[in-house]
């Protein structure tokens, strides 16, 4: 059954207003308090029943199948902000300050609600669609949280689907690929401890920095040569505090930074060289180190059954034109990796360029969400859901 488009056109202006809503009105993870009341009264009023609660503040509701004894599929977006100060000067520009949507959940919560609205105009389907608006997802690991919540077994699940949007491609355009398509990532703390001095007598202290000073360059050792030159990774010190003023040689020195793999198994490996090589520098120099792991993800991995059949879902759906079935992996990290360990599934991305100008990047303080690619996103969404129960 075709959809007439003005299923679709007659919603562009209350999603528009829905989407500026929630970029002036940001929350940063598992405070997404407001936003959640939003996406529930938006449900409720489409005659869902809604589901709070899971991983905190998630918002859950299921549109039933006809068939009872089916499992579902969950449709995913997420809710949360980014501690970033907007520098937009627009009207919807973030009112909270240091907080905004600089990452489009705004956009994709919008896209998700849009297409429980026209999923529920239509014909019931044989299975049921779980829309989940999952929070943390910006280092929260809110994924893993609803699903320890119970998610999959309050809806039972066979296979799950999630969207980011894409400042590198063009608005509406898809990009997709078989296999990781987001890194597996973990944040890093090196914690190393000697003997504070004075700076004209640093014979009497263990100096923390010139160590702290090799474990920065070792990391990049570590990820040049420990592991296989075409397995990409990439180890990244962000941060290095040392001491208070000019003429004291600190006791303390602390490193933070991230690690990122396209594979798990890569990451374990690369956090036990990390932690083998700060004990033996430490232990060279006479100091204490202490390496901690923190803030895990996996890669996100699409299934090849289920990614082959989004892309057909987008041929089918947009045209050939409008997709790369060969988008790089980035080494970016995404929770929704977590679901992608417990049911098949695929992530997809949909472009959010605009035609006539620049488009920020992710998580850049002058990003904001093309509305121009809602309705492109609640097609695509609409369309999965359909074609995916009407298969034999």
């Amino acid at each position: 059954m075709d959809i007439p488009d003005h299923t679709f056109s007659e919603h562009r202006a209350h999603w528009a207003s829905l989407r500026r809503d929630l970029h002036a009105h940001p929350e940063l993870r598992f405070e997404e308090h407001r936003t959640a009341d939003v996406v529930a009264g938006e449900l409720q009023a489409l005659g869902y029943e809604v589901v709070r609660g899971l991983g905190g503040t998630g918002v859950v509701a299921s549109l039933p199948g006809t068939d009872p004894a089916r499992a579902g599929i969950v449709l995913r977006a997420d809710l949360d902000a980014l501690p970033i100060k907007e520098a937009n000067d627009f009207a919807h520009a973030s009112c909270t300050h240091g907080v905004m949507h600089a990452c489009g959940h705004d956009g994709h919560t919008v896209m998700l609600l849009g297409a429980a609205r026209v999923l529920k105009q239509m014909p019931r389907l044989p299975g049921s669609v779980h829309f989940v608006f999952q929070p943390g997802e910006e280092g929260g690991a809110g994924a893993r949280k609803m699903i320890d919540d119970g998610l999959f077994t309050q809806f039972p699940t066979e296979a799950v689907f999630g969207m980011h949007n894409w400042p590198g491609l063009p608005a509406g355009h898809f990009g997709l690929r078989t296999g990781p398509i987001m890194a597996a990532g973990s944040r890093l703390k090196i914690t190393i401890t000697g003997r504070g001095a004075h700076a004209a007598q640093p014979h009497l202290g263990i100096d923390p920095i010139p160590l702290a000073c090799s474990m920065v360059l070792q990391c990049q050792t570590i990820a040049a040569r420990h592991k296989d030159p075409v397995d990409p990774a990439v180890i990244s010190v962000c941060m290095f505090h040392a001491g208070d003023t000019d003429n004291v040689i600190p006791d303390r020195a602390e490193l933070r930074g991230t690690i990122r793999t396209l594979s798990s198994t890569l990451q374990q490996k690369l956090q036990r060289d990390i932690q083998q090589m700060c004990e033996a520098l430490a232990g060279a120099y006479g100091a204490q180190v202490e390496v901690e792991y923190f803030q895990y993800y996996p890669a996100t991995i699409n299934t090849p059954a289920e990614t082959a059949f989004c892309e057909d879902v987008i041929r089918a759906t947009f045209g050939d034109a409008r997709i790369r079935n060969d988008i790089p992996a980035n080494m970016t990290s995404e929770d929704f990796g977590f679901m992608l360990e417990e049911r098949p599934g695929t992530y997809v991305l949909i472009g959010n360029a605009p035609q006539d100008r620049a488009s920020p990047s992710l998580h850049h303080p002058q990003y904001d969400f093309n509305d121009d690619v809602t309705e492109e996103g609640v097609r695509y969404w609409v369309a999965l859901a359909r074609r995916y129960f009407e298969r034999a």
